[in-house]
């Protein structure tokens, strides 16, 4: 689709995430991915830091990794986000293809990498906003450690993840092995990725990287052996 026919909106919702999705992209391309089996407020603005994880906070322990099956719907409760998800590879660029511009409130999982659920780090990816309304991601800044990620599979199991890590990475210094790669090796981990920091006009695109990591803590029913 030329710029001239792109839908109302797409512009600011492609360059929003390209540059996210691109460097993620290169990572994987350069190799970052080895060791993986292949509304709340808006975007965080300037000064605002990496949430982190609280002193202190007592989080509940990591499961056995679960079998492997795809995902097909994901939900944040405290984040009121109840999305399908769908899989995406990478495009001519080496960029993960997006969630179409039809669709975004829809949420993209990098389907060559891990399974979520599975031992290494699942990558899933949103749109924060389109130039008209928020999308799909848009109060992912808002999560907290603590909070629950509930992934459906098409085993029909669901995987529950606990988020142990908010952080904003700025564009500059951008340090793909720390944002996306995974925290413990051998630990079943998940990613939500959207843009972050202020919307930069002159660059056509957001300063920062947002990043939600969580990590397997429990699951129900399905054939992976999801249990308590």
């Amino acid at each position: 689709m030329s710029p001239g026919t792109r839908p109302a909106g797409a512009g600011r919702l492609l360059t929003g995430a390209a540059w996210s999705l691109l460097l993620l992209g290169l990572w994987l391309w350069g190799g970052g991915a080895a060791g993986d089996s292949p509304g709340g407020p808006g975007p965080v603005t300037g000064d605002i830091a990496a949430v982190g994880r609280p002193p202190g906070a007592e989080l509940p322990p990591a499961r056995a990794p679960l079998a492997p099956a795809a995902p097909r719907r994901v939900e944040v409760p405290s984040l009121g986000v109840d999305a399908p998800v769908v899989a995406r590879g990478l495009d001519d660029t080496g960029a993960i293809d997006p969630p179409p511009f039809e669709t975004p409130n829809a949420v993209g999982w990098f389907g060559s990498g891990t399974q979520p659920g599975a031992a290494g780090a699942a990558l899933f990816v949103g749109h924060v906003d389109t130039e008209t309304r928020p999308a799909v991601f848009y109060g992912l800044s808002a999560a907290r450690p603590g909070a629950k990620v509930l992934v459906t599979r098409t085993d029909g199991s669901v995987a529950e993840f606990t988020v142990d890590d908010v952080r904003v990475f700025p564009r500059e210094g951008f340090d793909a092995t720390k944002a996306y790669g995974p925290r413990e090796p051998g630990r079943a981990e998940l990613r939500l990725i959207t843009c972050g920091g202020t919307f930069d006009r002159e660059a056509n695109a957001y300063t920062a990287n947002v990043v939600v990591s969580a990590y397997l803590t429990g699951g129900t029913g399905g054939a992976g052996g999801a249990g308590g």
